[in-house]
């Protein structure tokens, strides 16, 4: 462990460097409470997308590297902001007249559009909590709908009430000069209505902690703060929840940065620390647009663990943080693949390359090995050219080509077989096209096909690719990327494509030779 310790205080990994950064804020010591709060916060205003997913682990990856360079306890507390009132009504629910009925009522008040839980926001719980539990998280789950009824949060409310001149002097200074003349930290939920009010306050009475509010229709109302009868706006709620909690650290996307000097300043206000944060950049859509909850763009998780394992997803989460990464489709088989070539490197690195290692991070130092001896890529390759549209047929070539290889003995490699079938169907095959060959690629394909044909090696995948390559070489393609773009593009519909002789190894010599025949008769692209 000691040697873990001394290598992990060094690596660059960012895990580890947040880690250390926190460590060092804490000043290498537990906190009065006795542990350190890791916390995530999640707006339940929509369907949980992806990004939501993404702050649990990037926190959970932080949260382990700490463990390892320090002793001191941790938790992690996911806090689901369900008291917020729904401001609009997400584009891809059903119910759209129901919802629109219950504008501006708690997320936990909306009725649920699909029928299958007590609200739309314990819906949205449930589904987080759900994908959470997939992945295996270590977190506790705090709702914000029962922490402010249950009495958690009153405290700290009443200290608002107190200090509410401080807290909206930070506010204040953030605000246009026409919503200063009614902005209050402090939103009333009306007691006939259950409808959150965004109404100026009359009187704050720091003595008897309630806040007097004339409601929509000019009555006045007197109410406490505490007991869940008033909820804080959004940006003083981020800030009170870290010192009522004790938070100490917390990521969010780019986003929120701007805001980090006032939930700074109100947890300060409220008689807290600030904890220290982390600041991600955003997922974007395949229109290069930020991925939103109430516009249902951009992948879901449902959809990512459709066509992949949850591993893969982890590996797309760790890459780059402080990176605006392009979310769609296409990215899964590349991510899948290049995970895969992580774990088959782990094994031969020293410590310090295993800790700079995406996989050691996914796997919290439990590293398993990778059975993935065909590349996912070349899977959807097979996919298309043999049309399989079952795991048995694609076994039938996997273990021409790996002999050793079972369903029995690679579960992985099974898993991906599945769920090549899955993503050709959806994602390749309705949008596939071939092209017939220029003559000079058409006389390269000639060419490689009698020396296929000739071909005595069997499934020997570097002696295929040497011939592909002397073809491509022999017939002078400049640059030779383009002789391989031909043979993606004729023989396999697609712009890019695998190792090319490993795929023919993989296909069969005798069925690349029909491929080519296919192709230079126009079947492929007539």
């Amino acid at each position: 462990m000691s040697e873990l310790r001394d290598v992990a205080m060094q690596s660059k990994a960012w895990p580890f460097e947040e880690a250390r950064a926190l460590l060092k804020r804490l000043g290498g010591k537990a906190p009065e409470k006795g542990h350190v709060l890791f916390e995530t916060g999640y707006g339940p205003s929509g369907l949980p997308h992806i990004g939501t997913f993404g702050e649990v682990l990037r926190t959970t990856m932080i949260r382990r590297a700490f463990e390892v360079i320090s002793d001191i306890p941790t938790r992690l507390v996911c806090f689901s902001d369900d008291l917020d009132g729904m401001r609009k009504v997400p584009e891809n629910v059903p119910q759209q007249e129901m919802m629109r009925d219950n504008l501006q009522r708690p997320l936990t008040s909306v009725p649920d559009p699909f029928g299958t839980h007590d609200s739309f926001g314990g819906h949205n719980n449930a589904m987080l909590r759900r994908f959470l539990d997939t992945f295996g998280f270590d977190y506790e789950f705090i709702s914000a709908t029962e922490f402010y009824g249950s009495g958690q949060f009153d405290d700290t409310l009443r200290m608002a009430t107190e200090r509410y001149d401080d807290i909206m002097a930070i506010m204040l200074k953030s605000l246009r000069d026409e919503r200063r003349e009614t902005y209050s930290c402090f939103l009333p939920i009306h007691p006939e209505t259950g409808r959150v009010l965004y109404v100026p306050m009359k009187h704050v009475d720091p003595k008897e902690h309630t806040v007097t509010f004339d409601d929509e229709e000019g009555r006045e109302w007197t109410l406490p703060v505490t007991g869940g009868n008033v909820k804080l706006q959004w940006k003083p709620d981020f800030g009170a929840r870290w010192a009522a909690l004790g938070v100490d650290f917390e990521m969010y996307g780019k986003d929120h940065s701007t805001n980090t000097p006032i939930y700074d300043g109100i947890c300060k206000v409220l008689g807290g620390r600030a904890p220290h944060h982390f600041t991600y950049e955003l997922f974007l859509d395949d229109q290069g647009q930020k991925i939103s909850k109430s516009k249902g763009n951009g992948l879901t998780m449902d959809e990512w663990l459709s066509y992949a394992s949850t591993d893969s997803l982890s590996y797309f989460m760790y890459l780059k943080p402080k990176t605006a990464k392009r979310m769609h489709f296409d990215v899964i088989p590349k991510m899948v693949d290049e995970y895969h070539q992580q774990l088959r490197a782990y094994p031969g690195q020293d410590l310090k390359a295993q800790l700079a290692n995406p996989v050691y991070h996914i796997h919290q130092g439990d590293v398993p090995e990778s059975d993935m001896v065909v590349p996912f890529q070349m899977l959807l390759n097979l996919v298309s050219v043999s049309g399989a549209e079952d795991r048995e047929t694609l076994w039938g070539f996997i273990r021409r080509y790996a002999p050793e290889a079972a369903p029995e003995t690679h579960p992985g490699l099974d898993d991906a077989a599945g769920f090549a079938i899955r993503y050709y169907e959806d994602r390749v095959k309705p949008t596939k096209t071939y092209r017939a060959p220029t003559e000079e690629e058409r006389a390269a394909l000639e060419d490689l096909r009698a020396r296929l044909a000739a071909w005595q090696g069997g499934a020997d995948a570097d002696g295929l690719q040497s011939e592909v390559f002397a073809v491509g070489r022999e017939r002078q393609f400049e640059p030779m990327r383009a002789w391989f773009k031909a043979l993606y593009e004729v023989l396999l519909g697609a712009s890019e494509g695998p190792r090319f002789g490993g795929f023919v190894a993989l296909y069969g010599v005798e069925n690349t030779v029909a491929l080519i025949d296919r192709a230079l008769s126009g079947e492929l692209s007539g």
